[in-house]
């Protein structure tokens, strides 16, 4: 008969790591000596997050205050990007000037068209003005 031969898993834990182990690792990460899946690697550790939770916990230095800094971009950069953004928005509002112009001669000429249509048919268009509206929205009417 054959002997089935298996291989058990043995999952490992924080347990399984002395201090001294985690703190060396800590040590060539933050020195830049290994990176995190470099050390995964070397040291055949399971997780990466294991590895982080040690820098967080054991290392010298804050990792996200280290990658804000290192997206901080120079005055160069922030000028060429703010220029571009000029652009942009003077485009937009260029755009959205002939759209105003467009609105108001459309809403002259849908004014004198009631208006002709008015004169022509001898019927009133126009919606009456309610007796609480103030004046100067009558005389605004009137005015175009």
């Amino acid at each position: 008969m054959e002997l089935k031969q298996e291989i058990l898993y043995v999952k490992r834990t924080q347990k399984d790591y002395s201090l001294s182990f985690k703190l060396q690792v800590v040590r060539e990460v933050e020195s830049g000596e290994l990176s995190i899946k470099g050390s995964l690697r070397k040291y055949g550790i399971q997780s990466h997050a294991t590895v982080l939770g040690w820098i967080r916990k054991y290392g010298t230095f804050d990792r996200e205050y280290q990658i804000q800094q290192a997206m901080i971009k120079t005055p160069e950069q922030r000028i060429l990007e703010l220029e571009q953004k000029v652009k942009l928005l003077e485009q937009q509002k260029a755009s959205l000037e002939k759209a105003v112009d467009i609105a108001q001669e459309k809403a002259i000429f849908f004014n004198m068209m009631v208006d002709i249509a008015e004169k022509e048919f001898k019927i009133p268009i126009r919606k009456k003005s309610l007796p609480g509206q103030s004046t100067s929205t009558r005389a605004n009417e009137k005015g175009q």
